[in-house]
């Protein structure tokens, strides 16, 4: 097994009266695997065979998706929560109005932020960026995910909105991309006359 420590995912939905009884039976070890996500720790530090890395992953298995009534209660619950919330802010801050709802255009300029950060934007002047080229890439990957998975199903603003961030965060990683690129091929500056 790698040394990289697993997660397991723990279904946490409440409990109907009848499931109540039922959790209440299971062995302890059960019910108190069930009380939220917790860190496996790999029992033996031997690598595994091949065999056994590929059963492993297929022993990997979701809770069942919940129902179409306890998504619903988890909304409202969730709704009224960050209600809440809100009007605790607003109370703390009484200059600031109710927040915009969040929307699609929220979701694609989060991921563009993401992805420029990623590449370096918004260093302070004086420091050097710190770049997660690779990063960037999977957060520009998302990007065409969504765009795939949307396709057909926007209106006129968000497509025009998806399709110019896609293209400016990929002409920015192209340019990042040629950069890195070219220095890695320069060779490095002699060193100074009289220092050797």
């Amino acid at each position: 097994m790698s040394d990289t420590p697993k997660f397991e995912v723990i279904d946490r939905r409440k409990f109907k009266p009848e499931e109540e009884k039922e959790h209440a039976e299971m062995p302890a070890s059960e019910a108190e695997a069930s009380a939220g996500p917790r860190l496996v720790v790999p029992e033996s530090k031997a690598e595994p065979t091949p065999e056994a890395a590929g059963a492993e992953e297929e022993h990997f298995e979701m809770p069942p998706a919940p129902t179409a009534e306890e998504s619903l209660q988890q909304k409202s619950a969730y709704d009224a929560s960050a209600q809440r919330l809100e009007d605790l802010v607003r109370a703390q801050n009484p200059g600031i109005g109710a927040q915009p709802p969040i929307g699609f255009e929220n979701l694609v300029q989060q991921l563009y932020l993401s992805a420029m950060i990623q590449m370096g934007a918004g260093t302070q002047e004086g420091q050097r960026p710190r770049v997660d080229i690779l990063g960037a890439r999977q957060t520009i990957d998302l990007m065409g995910v969504l765009a795939e998975k949307v396709r057909g199903n926007l209106t006129a603003d968000e497509e025009r909105t998806l399709q110019t961030v896609l293209f400016e965060a990929r002409m920015a990683f192209l340019e990042l991309t040629s950069m890195i690129t070219l220095q890695g091929m320069q060779p490095p500056p002699p060193p100074p006359p009289g220092k050797r």
